[in-house]
C-alpha cells in the first residue's frame, strides 16, 4: 500500500480531475484485486451521474449512468447515511442489491450476479459538503478487511485533495457543488429533467428548458410541456419507448426531433432511468437530453450513402425485425423499403429461398464477432458474400453480389488450373524425357505428356535415313496407315521431308490446307483419318535427323503461344531421342553380344530336358556376369552350372564368357566337380580383386540318379519331387570363388525319376524390398503351386511364370537374373549291362562275346563287329599296359556307348605312328570307327570309352557300311592288340 500512495503522491498537483479519477480507481482496484470501480458526483435535481470508471465493461456501465440518489444503490446509500464507508453484497439473497445495476432486488434489475462479491462505496466531499461516492466492485473474497477499508479511505482522500488543485474548466474557480455541474452541463447544451411517473410533474433545468425551447414562463411543470414540443411523428414511437423502458426497468434511450424557440424542429437525445419503490411499482423518471443536430445530420448523410451503395445493406433489431434496407437490398429481396420494414427477415419470401442464410446470420451474431459467409440465390443463380456485424441492439448485413468477381474468379482458376495442369506435365515429360533410355521411352513420354494438354489425337516420330522417311514411333495410327508411310521415298512438298529439310515447322490447320501444300499426299491424308497437323523438325547437335508430327482429330488452327510452347517442347523431345537412338544402336550391339556368350540353346539329352532365362537389370546395356549352362558327359551324365559374376556391365559379360570357356573346358576332361571348381577359384583369384562371383556346379549320373553338387557362395538349388515337395536341400556353401580355398565340398544326392533341378541365381530372389530367405520362400510358393496346377510339365512355361511373379516387368530390377530348370530322367537297368573281365589275355574274347549276346537282345546285331573291335582294342590295351580288375559296360541310350574300367590311372593318347613302328596305331582305328572316344577318371581308377550311332535313317549319311570279317577273332590267335590286327 505504501508503495501505491508513493506513486499517487508523485503525481503532478496541475493533472485533469479526468486523470485524477483514473489513477485513483485504478490503484484501488489493483490494491484489493477488485473487478473494477466508479465515481459518481452529484447532478442537478436528485441524481447521481458516472463521471469515471474502470475495468468495467459499457453494457454495465450503461446502467450507472444516471443513480437515484434516494434509491438503495450502494453510492446512494453512503450519501444518505453520510457513513464513512458502506459495502452492500450482490448475492440474491442480499438487503439491496442482487444485480450488477443501481436496482434493487425488488427493482427487477438484470439477473447477473457474482457470488460472494459487492460494492464498497465512499463518500466523496469537496467545499465541505458531500459531492458524490467513489465505488470498488469487488471481487467473490467477501467485504475488505479494515487494513483494505483505510487504504480506501486514503484514496479518497488524496483524490479530493488533488480535485481541489485540479484546473478550473472555465474562467471561474470550480465551487465542486450542484451549480458547478449544473453550469457544466449547460455548457455542453445538456440538459436534466426529472418527472414523477405518478404524478406527471415535470422538472427541467435551464439547458433543458432551453434544449427544448420553452421559456420559464411558459413552463408548466408537467410532461405535457414535453409533449407539446416533440415532432408528432417522431412521439408515439418516444413515448413507447419510454413505457417499455419502465415496464421492462431497462434504461431509456430515444432520439426524437423537438421544436426550437424560432419554431424549427430540431433533433435531440435522450436518455434515463426509472426509480421504484419497496414493491417494484415505479416513482420517477430522471435522466438528460442534448442535441443531436450535427450527429444526425452525419448520420443522415451516413443513410443517404447506404441507401445508394453499391453493396445490399440491412439493419435488423434484436428480433431480426428490419429497420432499414438500402435499394439494392430491395432488389436482392424482392419488395420495397416499406414493405420490408418491421419484418422478420426470415418471413421474406425471397430470404426463405436462400440456403444458409438464417443458420449463418443466427450462428455469426452467436459468436458476437464479425462474420463472413457467403450465399447464392437459387432463382437467379447469384452469388453474395454476406458478412453480419453484431451490436447490443441489433445487428447490420451487408450483401455484396460477387456473382460477376466469382465467374471471373472461376475462370481465372480454370484457366489457372489449365496452365498449371500443363507445366505440370511438362515437367513430368521432362522427367519422363530424362529417364527414357530407348525411342519407345521417348514415344510413349510424348504421347501421354503432350498430346492430353493440347487436345491432340495423334503422334508420328520420323527420321531421314538413306533419302527415305522410316517411323520409330507412333501413337493415334492404324497399322495399315503405318506401313504405308515407313520407309517412304518423300515427294518434294511433303511437309515432312521440307521440315527435316528447311529446320523450321510447318502447321496445317485442316485437310484443304494440307492437300493444297501437297497434292500428291491427299490419299495419306485420308488413310491417317486427322484433320490438323503440326510437323515439327527435330535437331540435336546442330542436326535436324527428323520431324515430330502432332495430328488432331478436328480442325484447329494453334494459336501462337501454342505454337511457341510445342516448338519448346519438341527440342527437349529431339534431344532425348537422339540419346535414345544411340542408347537403341548400343542396346542392340550389347545383346548381341549377351547372346553370343550365353548358350545358343540347350541339348536335348536323355539324362535331363532343360529350359533356362537370363534376365538383365532394369538399366544399362542389357548385359552381365550371370550365365548358365548344360554339358552333355560321357556314361550318360550331364553337367548344370549357373553362375554370377556381380555387377552388369561388359566387363562383367567379357569374365563371364571366360568362366563358362573354363567350365566347359573342364568338364570336357570329365574332372570331378570340387577339382573344376577349385580350378576355376585359381581363374578368378588371378583376376584381381574386382571381381566377386558364386557359382553352383551339379554332376548327375543317369546311370545311379546321383546327382553330385558343390557351390561356391550361391543359393541352394530348389528340388521338386513328384509328389510337389518343394525341398532346398542344406548344402555347405564354399566361400564365393577367388576368397575360397580348395578343397571344395562336394554334396551327393539321390535323385527319383523327373525330379525337378532348380538353379538360379541371387538376382530372382533378393533385391532392395526383399530379403533372400524371403525370395527364396516365396520362389518355393509359387514352384508349389505351379505342380498343383501342372504348370510345371512345360519346363518353358514354367520359367515364365517363375520370372513374372519374382521379377515384374513393373518393377525394375537392379542386378541381373539367371534361371535353370532341368527335369532328370534316369537310364533304366534294361538299357544298361556291366560285366567282369579276367585280368589277363582272355578278358577280349569274354568282352567280345558278352558284345554279341547284348546286341542281339536289343537288337543292334548290324553294330556287333564295330563294337567287338573296339572292345577288344581297349580290353587290349588294358591288358597289357593297366592293371585289373577289368570290366565292361554297355549303355543303350541315344546312342551305344561301349565302356572299359580298370585301376590304372595311365591315360592312353594317340600319337602319330612311323611306317616302322609295331603299336601306336589303335586309338586312331577306334577315333576313325566310332562317333566320340575319350577317358575320364573314376574313384578307383579311370574309364576309356567310346560312343556309336544307333542304326536308323537319322543317322544314315549316305556311305556304304563297313563290312568287315572278324571270324578271326575268336580262333585263340588274337589278343586283341589292334596294332597286332594290323
Amino acid at each position: 500500500m505504501n508503495s501505491r500512495f508513493a506513486l499517487l503522491n508523485a503525481v503532478d498537483p496541475g493533472v485533469t480531475e479526468s486523470e485524477v479519477f483514473r489513477l485513483a480507481l485504478l490503484h484501488a482496484v489493483g490494491e484489493l484485486n477488485a473487478l473494477g470501480g466508479m465515481i459518481h458526483l452529484r447532478g442537478p435535481m436528485s441524481a447521481l451521474r458516472l463521471v469515471s470508471a474502470t475495468g468495467l465493461p459499457s453494457a454495465l456501465t450503461r446502467s450507472w449512468e444516471i443513480i437515484d440518489q434516494e434509491g438503495s444503490s450502494a453510492p446512494a446509500r453512503v450519501l444518505q447515511q453520510q457513513a464513512s464507508g458502506v459495502w452492500v453484497p450482490t448475492s440474491p439473497t442480499g438487503d439491496c442489491l442482487r444485480t450488477v445495476g443501481p436496482a434493487g432486488p425488488s427493482q427487477g434489475g438484470a439477473q447477473t450476479a457474482w457470488p460472494g462479491s459487492g460494492l464498497a462505496a465512499l463518500p466523496l466531499s469537496g467545499a465541505g459538503r458531500v459531492i458524490g461516492a467513489f465505488t470498488v466492485v469487488t471481487g467473490n473474497r467477501g467485504e475488505p478487511t479494515a487494513r483494505e477499508w483505510d487504504f480506501l479511505r486514503g484514496v479518497t482522500a488524496w483524490t479530493e485533495e488533488r480535485m481541489a488543485l485540479a484546473p478550473p474548466l472555465g474562467p471561474a474557480e470550480p465551487d465542486l457543488s450542484g451549480d458547478w455541474l449544473r453550469r457544466a452541463l449547460k455548457e455542453v447544451s445538456v440538459g436534466s429533467w426529472d418527472w414523477d411517473v405518478r404524478t406527471g410533474a415535470l422538472i427541467w433545468d435551464e439547458a433543458a428548458l432551453e434544449l427544448y425551447g420553452t421559456r420559464p414562463a411558459d413552463f408548466t411543470g408537467r410532461i405535457e410541456d414535453w409533449m407539446r414540443i416533440v415532432h408528432p411523428d417522431d412521439l408515439p414511437q418516444t413515448l413507447s419507448s419510454a413505457q417499455r423502458a419502465i415496464r421492462d426497468h431497462t434504461l431509456y434511450e430515444a432520439e426524437y426531433r423537438a421544436r426550437r424557440l424560432d419554431g424549427t424542429y430540431g433533433w435531440t437525445r435522450a436518455r434515463g432511468r426509472a426509480t421504484y419503490d419497496s414493491q417494484g411499482e415505479p416513482l420517477r423518471m430522471i435522466g438528460v437530453g442534448w442535441e443531436t443536430d450535427e450527429s444526425r445530420s452525419a448520420r443522415d448523410a451516413l443513410s443517404r450513402a447506404l441507401r445508394h451503395m453499391r453493396d445490399g445493406f440491412l439493419a435488423v433489431d434484436s428480433t431480426w425485425r428490419i429497420t432499414f434496407a438500402n435499394l439494392e437490398a430491395e432488389q436482392s429481396l424482392g419488395l420495397s423499403e416499406a414493405e420490408l420494414f418491421g419484418r422478420v427477415l426470415w418471413d421474406v419470401p425471397r430470404a426463405q429461398r436462400i440456403p444458409g442464410l438464417e443458420s449463418g446470420c443466427r450462428r455469426a451474431a452467436a459468436e458476437e464477432n464479425p462474420t463472413s459467409f457467403y450465399v447464392s440465390m437459387p432463382d437467379s443463380g447469384r452469388h453474395y458474400h454476406v458478412r453480419l456485424v453484431p451490436g447490443p441492439d441489433g445487428h447490420t448485413l451487408y450483401f455484396a453480389d460477387i456473382t460477376e468477381q466469382r465467374r471471373a474468379a472461376d475462370e481465372r482458376r480454370a484457366a489457372e488450373r489449365a496452365a498449371s495442369d500443363r507445366a505440370a506435365r511438362i515437367a513430368e515429360l521432362t522427367a519422363e524425357l530424362a529417364r527414357a533410355t530407348t525411342s519407345q521411352d521417348v514415344v510413349d513420354a510424348v504421347a501421354h505428356r503432350v498430346l492430353p494438354p493440347f487436345g491432340a489425337a495423334g503422334l508420328l516420330m520420323e527420321v531421314a535415313q538413306d533419302e527415305r522417311l522410316h517411323y520409330v514411333g507412333a501413337a493415334g495410327y492404324p497399322d495399315d496407315f503405318l506401313r504405308r508411310v515407313n520407309y517412304r521415298t518423300p515427294v518434294a512438298s511433303d511437309p515432312a521431308w521440307e521440315a527435316i529439310t528447311g529446320g523450321e515447322p510447318l502447321f496445317f490447320s485442316s485437310p484443304r490446307e494440307f492437300v493444297a501444300h501437297a497434292p500428291e499426299l491427299a490419299d495419306l491424308v485420308t488413310a491417317g483419318g486427322k484433320q490438323s497437323w503440326a510437323f515439327l523438325p527435330m535437331t540435336a547437335s546442330g542436326h535436324t535427323f527428323g520431324v515430330c508430327v502432332v495430328s488432331f482429330d478436328h480442325p484447329r488452327r494453334l494459336s501462337g503461344d501454342e505454337r511457341t510452347l510445342l516448338t519448346a517442347i519438341n527440342a527437349l523431345v529431339a534431344q532425348a531421342l537422339e540419346r535414345a537412338r544411340l542408347y537403341d544402336a548400343e542396346h542392340i550391339r550389347s545383346r548381341q553380344l549377351q547372346r553370343s556368350l550365353l548358350p545358343r540353346g540347350l541339348p536335348d539329352l536323355p539324362a535331363c530336358e532343360a529350359a533356362a532365362r537370363y534376365l538383365p537389370a532394369g538399366q544399362g546395356m542389357d548385359v552381365g556376369g550371370d550365365w548358365y549352362d548344360v554339358m552333355p558327359l560321357s556314361g550318360g551324365r550331364v553337367a548344370l552350372v549357373v553362375g554370377d559374376v556381380m555387377g552388369h556391365g561388359l566387363p562383367e559379360a567379357a569374365t563371364m564368357g571366360r568362366l563358362r570357356t573354363a567350365v566347359h573346358t573342364l568338364s570336357d576332361l570329365e574332372l570331378p566337380p570340387d577339382e573344376i571348381m577349385g580350378h576355376l577359384n585359381e581363374i578368378v583369384a588371378g583376376m584381381g580383386d574386382d571381381f566377386y562371383v558364386t557359382c553352383v556346379y551339379a554332376l548327375y549320373d543317369s546311370t545311379t540318379q546321383i546327382c553330385s553338387i558343390v557351390r561356391a557362395g550361391h543359393p541352394p538349388p530348389a528340388l521338386i519331387h513328384a509328389d510337389g515337395t518343394v525341398h532346398f536341400p542344406e548344402l555347405a556353401s564354399d566361400p564365393p570363388l577367388g576368397a575360397g580355398e580348395p578343397p571344395f565340398e562336394t554334396a551327393e544326392l539321390a535323385m527319383a525319376e523327373g525330379t525337378l533341378l532348380v538353379l538360379y541365381t541371387d538376382g530372382l530372389v533378393e533385391s532392395s524390398k526383399r530379403e533372400m530367405d524371403q525370395g527364396m520362400a516365396e520362389l518355393g510358393r509359387i514352384l508349389r503351386t505351379a505342380h498343383d496346377k501342372g504348370a510345371d510339365e512345360n519346363l518353358e512355361h514354367l520359367c515364365d511364370i517363375l520370372t513374372a511373379r519374382l521379377l515384374p516387368a513393373e518393377h525394375q530390377a537392379a542386378d541381373d537374373a539367371a534361371l535353370l530348370i532341368a527335369r532328370l530322367h534316369a537310364l533304366t537297368s534294361d538299357r544298361i549291362a556291366s560285366w567282369p573281365l579276367a585280368d589277363d589275355p582272355r578278358a577280349a574274347g569274354q568282352a567280345r562275346a558278352y558284345i554279341r549276346e547284348q546286341l542281339s537282345a536289343w537288337g543292334l546285331d548290324d553294330l556287333t563287329p564295330i563294337t567287338e573291335l573296339l572292345a577288344s582294342e581297349l580290353v587290349g590295351n588294358v591288358v597289357r599296359h593297366a592293371k585289373g580288375p577289368v570290366s565292361l559296360r554297355l549303355l543303350h541310350s541315344t546312342g551305344l556307348v561301349c565302356e572299359v574300367f580298370d585301376e590304372s590311372l595311365t591315360m592312353p593318347r594317340i600319337r602319330r605312328a612311323t611306317d616302322t613302328d609295331e603299336g601306336g596305331r589303335g586309338l586312331q582305328l577306334i577315333s576313325a570307327l566310332s562317333q566320340h572316344w575319350g577317358t575320364r577318371y573314376t574313384p578307383t581308377g579311370k574309364c576309356i570309352w567310346t560312343e556309336q550311332a544307333l542304326p536308323g535313317p537319322e543317322n544314315d549319311k549316305g556311305s556304304p557300311p563297313v563290312t568287315l570279317d572278324l571270324s578271326f577273332l575268336d580262333t585263340g590267335d588274337f589278343d586283341g592288340d589292334m596294332d597286332s590286327l594290323l
